[in-house]
């Protein structure tokens, strides 16, 4: 096994370590790679670190747009159509998002005095990605083979690309689920599924043309992707 691969057990990432293992560098230079001048980085690393930057403002903004939506359909439902609309928006959104924490950089002035975070801006050292979202994101944008989704894997999962001639979106579906909900925490695994499936219905073609969950089909995939058939929360040790 090459040094590289050990990276591959991490769930977060810093977004300089992100951009270089984007374009299959050994993060180790990570620490300094952003003192370098810009024509003596990584090639194509500058080029990943703003995508993954855009991705990740996605995010935040998708997170808020979402949750606007839905309380504004508690005390307003919206009609038929902007419903579809609305849910169309926000797919397109979740789409181009990469899950994560941006967090901006402080502002020193110089006597050396922390005077708060200064907006607008991204430190790419604190600020994290998770790797999972990230293998998603760069699967839909079409870079199949990477340090991520590396050859050997990704020949053996023609399944999960839509662009595939045989995609078939329930099968992805519950596949993604089992891949993304590996606990159920205080919830049985079935439900935790659920709750993910709901979640990223739009992607897989879970929902009508009013852009409605269709239970049943989310009832499907938990149930195929569901690793505890016996049902039930975990139990606590006592």
């Amino acid at each position: 096994m090459e040094e590289l691969d050990y990276w591959r057990l991490c769930e977060e990432l810093n977004i300089v370590q992100a951009a270089l293992l984007v374009v299959s560098e050994e993060p180790s230079c990570a620490e300094y790679v952003e003192d370098l001048e810009v024509h003596k980085r990584p090639k194509g690393y500058e080029a990943a670190k703003t995508a993954i930057c855009a991705g990740l403002n996605n995010f935040i903004f998708y997170e808020t747009e979402y949750s606007k939506f839905e309380k504004e359909s508690l005390h307003f439902p919206p009609v038929v159509d902007a419903l579809q609309e609305n849910h169309e928006y926000l797919s397109s959104l979740r789409s181009g998002s990469i899950k994560g924490v941006l967090v901006p950089e402080l502002h020193i002035d110089v006597c050396g005095n922390c005077m708060g975070y200064m907006e607008g801006t991204i430190d790419l050292y604190k600020s994290t990605v998770n790797a999972d979202s990230l293998k998603q994101w760069l699967s839909l944008k079409g870079f199949a083979a990477n340090f991520f989704l590396p050859e050997r894997v990704v020949e053996g999962m023609g399944f999960l690309d839509p662009a595939h001639s045989r995609y078939a979106p329930k099968l992805a579906a519950a596949v993604r689920a089992w891949q993304a909900v590996t606990d159920g925490g205080k919830t049985s695994p079935k439900q935790a599924l659920d709750k993910w499936l709901r979640e990223h219905a739009a992607e897989f073609n879970l929902t009508n043309d009013k852009g409605q969950l269709i239970e049943q089909a989310i009832s499907d995939c938990s149930k195929v992707a569901n690793w505890k058939q016996t049902g039930g929360a975990p139990k606590i040790p006592g």
